[in-house]
């Protein structure tokens, strides 16, 4: 869940852009329901770690692409091939790209970036109902459930968008 909260928070960094670089209106409906899921899915994730007494992640401007909190990453180097990333995450590379295109330059990144992430998303799921024990909790089950077919959905949507077959 703590991953998971970092994680969102980049696709909502990322949808945050939109207003400012592209004019494509079906590009800025799509990443106003991304950015509203991925914000009411944070909440209910820092609800469901604070109710478990549980350390819930600083606000994602308060960490360095995803690093983990606690880790000094002061003495490091950070270099794209040597980014420390959750599954599906863009570097600091992708982010900046994103952040100086326009027009469909800025669409076709966002969309490969969100569908990226997505993927990301989707594999930190599977990595949870693979470890024993783990998603039992009816709650989290739920929720980890609507997550992978929303995240779905919406990688469906964007590939369509791009012109690719799902």
């Amino acid at each position: 869940m703590q991953h998971m909260i970092m994680h969102h928070a980049q696709a909502v960094e990322m949808t945050a852009l939109i207003d400012s670089r592209t004019q494509n209106k079906e590009l800025r409906a799509l990443g106003a329901r991304i950015s509203r899921s991925q914000a009411d899915e944070i909440k209910f994730m820092k609800r469901w770690l604070e109710a478990r007494g549980e350390a819930v992640p600083p606000p994602m401007t308060d960490m360095q692409h995803g690093a983990m909190p606690g880790m000094d990453m002061s003495s490091h180097q950070m270099t794209p091939a040597h980014e420390m990333l959750m599954p599906g995450m863009l570097t600091a590379t992708q982010m900046d790209a994103l952040r100086k295109a326009k027009g469909e330059e800025f669409d076709r990144l966002f969309l490969t970036g969100m569908i990226q992430h997505h993927n990301g998303a989707l594999l930190m799921v599977k990595e949870l109902f693979d470890t024993a024990g783990a998603g039992q909790d009816a709650e989290l089950f739920n929720f980890t459930t609507e997550v992978d077919s929303g995240q779905r959905a919406e990688i469906r949507i964007m590939q369509t968008m791009l012109g690719e077959k799902p």
